[in-house]
Formats: C-alpha cells, sequence, structure tokens
C-alpha cells in the first residue's frame, strides 16, 4: 500500500505526509512543473505543466489497495476505477455511492459558470477540516492495514 497526493494545491500534504512516514509507508506526491514539493520520507513525482497532466500521471500509478487523497471528483472517479481508495482533504471517503452525484453536481456549476452565473467560491480553511482530515486518514490507514475489506457504498 502507498499513499498518493495530489499535491497541487492541496492543503493537507504536510499531514498526509507526516503520517505515512510515521507508519513506514511510501508517500508519492504528484505536481506539475508550476508546483514544488519536497517532504522528509516521500517521493516527488513532477509532471509538465497542462490540463490535467499531474491528474492522468497519478491516476496511472494508482492500484488496487493503494489511497488517494485528492480534491478533484474525477480524479477521484478514475482512482476508484482502478481499486484504490479515495479520501478527499476534508475527510470525505469517495466511493461507488457518492462520486456520481458529486460528478453531476460539478457539472452543473461548470454549466452555470459557462452561462455567466456566479459559484461560491471555498471558505477559508479551518482547524476543525484538518482535524476531521487527520481522524479520517487514521482511521482510514488502519482499516487498509488490518485487512478489514474495503468498504465501497
Amino acid at each position: 500500500m502507498k499513499i498518493l497526493v495530489d499535491a497541487d494545491g492541496c492543503p493537507v500534504v504536510d499531514f498526509t505526509a507526516a503520517e505515512a512516514l510515521r507508519r513506514g509507508l511510501e508517500c508519492v506526491l504528484v505536481c506539475d512543473t508550476a508546483h514544488v514539493f519536497a517532504r522528509p520520507g516521500t517521493r516527488t513525482v513532477t509532471v509538465s505543466q497542462g490540463a490535467d497532466s499531474a491528474d492522468l500521471a497519478l491516476a496511472n500509478l494508482a492500484v488496487r489497495g493503494d489511497l488517494v487523497v485528492t480534491q478533484d471528483y474525477g480524479l477521484a472517479a478514475l482512482c476508484l476505477a482502478r481499486g484504490a481508495r479515495v479520501l478527499s482533504q476534508n475527510g470525505l471517503e469517495y466511493c461507488d455511492a457518492n462520486i456520481d452525484g458529486l460528478l453531476a453536481e460539478r457539472h452543473a456549476a461548470q454549466r452555470l459558470r459557462a452561462a455567466g452565473g456566479r459559484t461560491r467560491g471555498p471558505r477559508k480553511r479551518t482547524a476543525a477540516q484538518n482535524e476531521a482530515f487527520c481522524a479520517q486518514l487514521r482511521r482510514l490507514l488502519d482499516e487498509m492495514a488490518g485487512g478489514v475489506p474495503a468498504r465501497r457504498d
């Protein structure tokens, strides 16, 4: 098992890298050349800039039994299809039961913006969000390490 992080714009890189290091797990940070990431105990994969280049590289690295950290619904869907578990930066585990709805919401928001409408941007990140992410990350890693069957609801 390894942890793959969509590191471009991800606010939980440090938390994830520290937890991986504590557990002795491989942690791979994937980013494009617009971002520079180097954290102790991690491996960084840097790809050239381009539409979804880092996302596609990360999806190609993901295999069954890996954990992916991303806020991108499209990337989450690709990684779920490859058998990985996927966790958002806020601690939401993406799964077959919620990914279609999330993708539909994203599509509707894109259509609204294309028609000239406005959508809200993300709120300022809170300590509670960081705590929720860390708790869910630990719980998921414990579950994955203990041989508990992957939850796919």
